[in-house]
This record gives C-alpha cells, sequence and structure tokens, in this order.
C-alpha cells in the first residue's frame, strides 16, 4: 500500500475553516462548559500577575534591597555644640540639622548660644554615603539615655526640617525619650512651598517616590531622574518628537555615573526624598500629622516656624505658604504652633545673620518652648 493509500488527504483538504476548528480544539479551555470566559479571563490576570511579581522580585532584590541595607549602615554623627547655659537644664537635648547642601551642623549651632538656655546643644552630622532618619534617630535616642537626657528638642534650617520632622515621629512615637519642640527655620513643607526658579532634581525624584515601592533607595531610578533633568543639554524638541544628540547624552550620562551614582560623596535618594517630600509622598505634613495624634502616654510636642516677616526676603522657600500649612496642621486655639517672624533674616541664614536669630530665639522661641518643658517635667516617668 502507498504513502497516499495510508494517508488520502491532500493539501486541498486543509482550508481554513478546517485549521480554526482544530485550534478551537486543542485551545485553552475548550472543554469548559460553564464559566469560560470569566475562568479564562482569571487565569490570564494571574499570568499577568505572576510575570509581575517575577520582575517586581528581580527589582526589589537586585536593586532596592542592596541600597536600602547600605543605608541602614550609615554612620551619621551627634556632635557636641555648647553646654547648658543653666545646670538644671542637663535633662534636655536640642539637636541642630541642616538642609540641602550641608552635612555638618555644627557650624550653625555654634551660632546660636540663645538654644543653650534649653539644654545641652548637639549638631548631626550626616554620613556622607546616605542618611536614615531611623538611623538619626536611634542615635540620638542612644545618647540621650547614655546623658541621661530626658526630653529632646529638634531644630532644622531649610529643607533639614523636613529631616527633623520625620526624626520627631521615630523619636514621638518609637522612643520611650519625650519630644519637646520641633523648631522648623524656613522649612519648605512640601514640593509646592520651594520657589519654582529654585527646585531641583529632587522634585521629580520625589514624584517617583510618591508611589513607586523601593524608589528611596533605586540607582536605576535616581539614574533616570538624573538624566531627565539634564535633558535640555542632548534633547531638543521639534514637534511631536526630539532631536537628540547622543555624544551629548553619553557626556550627561559619563557625568551622572561618576558623580551621583558611583561616587561615595554623593547625596542618596533617601537624603534627597527626606529633603524634598511632595504631597504625593506625605512629606512634612504627613509627619506633623502624626505627631499632632493625641497619644496618651506623651504629650504633643510644640511647633515653632521661624521666617522673614516679608515673605519675598526667602527667595528659596515660600514661606508664607508653608505658614499656611502649618496653621492647618498645627495651628487652631488648641494648636501648639508659635510663628515667629524677625524683620532682617532671610533663608535660614543663622550663621549670616547670628544676631538676629539669637535675640528673637531669647525672646519669642524660649518662652513659647519652656511651656513645653516645664510640662514634660512635671509628667511621671
Amino acid at each position: 500500500m502507498s504513502s497516499f493509500d495510508r494517508h488520502p488527504s491532500t493539501v486541498a483538504d486543509f482550508d481554513d475553516a478546517r485549521r480554526r476548528d482544530r485550534l478551537r480544539e486543542t485551545r485553552l479551555g475548550h472543554g469548559w462548559r460553564g464559566w469560560r470566559r470569566t475562568r479564562l479571563a482569571v487565569l490570564r490576570s494571574l499570568g499577568v500577575l505572576l510575570v509581575a511579581m517575577i520582575v517586581f522580585g528581580q527589582y526589589w532584590v537586585h536593586d532596592v534591597a542592596p541600597e536600602r541595607d547600605r543605608l541602614a549602615q550609615t554612620t551619621p554623627e551627634l556632635l557636641p555644640a555648647n553646654l547648658p547655659a543653666d545646670a538644671r537644664d542637663w535633662d534636655t537635648a536640642v539637636v541642630d540639622m541642616v538642609g540641602l547642601g550641608g552635612v555638618n551642623a555644627a557650624p550653625t549651632a555654634k551660632a546660636l548660644p540663645a538654644l543653650s538656655r534649653l539644654g545641652v546643644v548637639w549638631a548631626v552630622r550626616y554620613d556622607n554615603a546616605g542618611i536614615d532618619t531611623k538611623v538619626i534617630a536611634e542615635m540620638i535616642v542612644r545618647a540621650a539615655r547614655y546623658g541621661n537626657v530626658r526630653n529632646i528638642v529638634l531644630v532644622g534650617h531649610s529643607m533639614g526640617g523636613i529631616i527633623a520632622l520625620e526624626v520627631a515621629r521615630h523619636i514621638h512615637l518609637g522612643s520611650d525619650r519625650r519630644l519637646v519642640a520641633v523648631v522648623l527655620d524656613c522649612t519648605p513643607m512640601d514640593l509646592d512651598a520651594v520657589r519654582p526658579e529654585s527646585r531641583s532634581r529632587g522634585a521629580d525624584l520625589v514624584r517617583w517616590v510618591g508611589w513607586l515601592p523601593g524608589a528611596r533607595e533605586s540607582r536605576l531610578l535616581r539614574f533616570v531622574v538624573e538624566m531627565s533633568a539634564r535633558r535640555e543639554r542632548f534633547a531638543q524638541r521639534d514637534g511631536l518628537f526630539f532631536d537628540i544628540d547622543f555624544r551629548a547624552m553619553g557626556q550627561a550620562a559619563s557625568e551622572v555615573l561618576r558623580d551621583k551614582i558611583f561616587s561615595r560623596d554623593a547625596a542618596s535618594n533617601g537624603l534627597i526624598e527626606a529633603q524634598f517630600l511632595a504631597i504625593v509622598a506625605g512629606g512634612g505634613t504627613a509627619d506633623l500629622r502624626a505627631l499632632g495624634k493625641p497619644n496618651p502616654d506623651k504629650r504633643n510636642p510644640a511647633i515653632v516656624f521661624i521666617r522673614p516677616r516679608e515673605a519675598s526676603r526667602d527667595d528659596v522657600v515660600d514661606v508664607e505658604y508653608s505658614h499656611r500649612v502649618l496653621i492647618e496642621q498645627s495651628g487652631g486655639v488648641n494648636g501648639t504652633l508659635s510663628v515667629v517672624r524677625p524683620t532682617r533674616t532671610e533663608h535660614a541664614n543663622p550663621i549670616q545673620r547670628p544676631d538676629e536669630y539669637n535675640e528673637v530665639i531669647e525672646t519669642q522661641v524660649l518662652p513659647f518652648v519652656r511651656r513645653y518643658q516645664e510640662a514634660n517635667r512635671n509628667d511621671p516617668p
């Protein structure tokens, strides 16, 4: 018997209708009789979810987790700045923190001897490898326990106030020390408070941090944001498209990798996030809400905002905007907010204007914070 007798079908027999019938017989779910479309939709959704979880897992393991572990090992320092003016105030520590571009708060703290009227004055020196506010909070709490310091006042200048608020939340909610007050010097309460002409590439990073898990530690995201901030150097819009100068793009990429990704002196995503938290990421407003919640074991801390009397003198932060946010979150009849408005200061410049700063601290900040300090002293340990 020939092969044609064993297989009598010819090419012409395999028409398109038979092909479609065969495909239907072999595709997934052919034998399902009930809820077939629903079951297929669920199965496909699970498949997409599985792929997404695998991709996310690789992103987390290889990009986020190593950087998170590194930041948790950073070693900021707590430096002595001034002894308390009165020996009775050794139970209180005033901790100073600087903002963007600053590493060591000691020079600023030493320019404000009036702070020593509240207690011993310490200054935070950030680790150039990055910043983790929980690490800073734990360092302060350890030093306070060692020195038998019960009460803590945090001072943050400019965007250092955002760091101070986050550190304050850790101390207030997660330690046995009493947070007396947080003093904010020209602090932008969210990204909208930063004047448009003064915003940096940190704004782009924080927008991602608001919704992308692991963005605080991601070096890949940092690279994308840094390149986006430099896009005018290599990309020019031409209608709906961009004209790319690949040579300039390569130079920009090399600069970002050298200065921002692999440099040990570069600020980490965590530092930029902590200083540039926007509304979508919670920011200082979220920390203020946490500090303002009723706590049966601790009193809510005082919030002091130092700003120029004339808002236009601050060319970095819209202090009127921050002022309104603070009133909404911490003001009111039963609020904990005090606003201090010196006449000749500018943007967070106590080193340049020490006389003005020390005067308002002596005459306005100290009387207000003292009430909270004494109330905490009278509470049972």
